[in-house]
């Protein structure tokens, strides 16, 4: 049985942890709100750039820009890369977990083919350096600053590897925020620029009006298309960061409490049984006198 020193000790060890989880739960919630914030006003201008450049690249001749030239995945060497997005800190449950189980079972999809890497947050480059991948790009600690130059730079990096043929497609892997409660996988195709699908459901396709030529809008729009892909997928995995955070710190300061509960209880049980064994003591001596 422990000593009551003991049983004190750990209960104080267990508040001084639950008053941790429950500030970084009160930062991640306030954190949350601007990130998602910048989230939901981003999507309306993502969701439009996609239908406008997918449905241009089904309209235009593909050897018009490299970035819509599509490339036979399965032929044997054939190359892809992967940008993995993970978090720059851990305590925020399965997050990282998650996305990095998704980026392993998307490399062993391919086996034969290579599959080098774009890395942003820290958890998912220090995971990846460890099993010397080869990694094109790299970028770590910008989640607590995170800036349109940071997409403009991994972009940059995804459109020489893809337009100097070292690789054949483009990928990204993120978390989306769906809610605070949910956070949906999402491996998108980046490059080449996907075209759109017209069913019967979808409707009749919407035709534009070029102006300029065809082929300097592709040259502008294309690698702005894919910086905007890439933002989004950052300000999205920012914005599930903070909400798988906040979720894991109440779960843990809700823990912390029980444990609380139990230790207490557990507690008053060892001194109530110290008290009656000093009882006990002091009337056996007495009787004994």
């Amino acid at each position: 049985m422990p000593s009551l020193i003991d049983l004190r000790r750990r209960i104080r060890s267990v508040k001084s942890t639950q008053q941790i989880t429950k500030a970084m739960k009160m930062v991640a919630s306030s954190r949350l709100r601007r990130a998602q914030d910048r989230v939901l006003n981003a999507r309306p201008y993502a969701r439009v750039a996609q239908d406008l450049i997918a449905s241009l690249a089904t309209r235009v001749d593909p050897g018009l820009h490299p970035l819509l030239e599509v490339r036979d995945e399965a032929r044997p060497g054939s190359t892809a890369m992967l940008i993995v997005v993970t978090g720059d800190k851990g305590l925020c449950g399965a997050f990282n977990t998650n996305i990095l189980k998704e980026a392993g079972r998307f490399i062993t999809s391919v086996p034969g083919h290579q599959v080098v890497l774009g890395l942003v947050g820290r958890k998912g480059r220090d995971f990846f350096k460890r099993r010397r991948f080869d990694v094109k790009v790299e970028l770590a600690n910008v989640f607590h600053r995170l800036d349109y130059e940071h997409a403009r730079e991994v972009a940059k990096v995804a459109i020489d590897e893809f337009t100097s043929g070292r690789v054949d497609s483009v990928h990204v892997v993120f978390n989306e925020f769906k809610s605070i409660l949910q956070q949906r996988l999402v491996v998108q195709p980046l490059l080449p620029i996907p075209r759109a699908s017209f069913g019967q459901e979808a409707g009749p396709p919407v035709d534009y009006l070029y102006e300029p030529s065809p082929e300097e809008m592709l040259r502008v729009l294309l690698p702005r298309f894919v910086e905007v892909e890439v933002w989004q997928a950052l300000l999205e995995s920012a914005a599930a960061e903070h909400a798988a955070r906040m979720t894991a710190m109440d779960a843990a300061t809700r823990n912390a409490g029980e444990v609380l509960d139990s230790l207490t209880l557990y507690l008053n049980k060892v001194r109530q049984a110290g008290i009656t064994r000093e009882i006990i003591e002091v009337v056996s001596g007495a009787e004994a006198l």
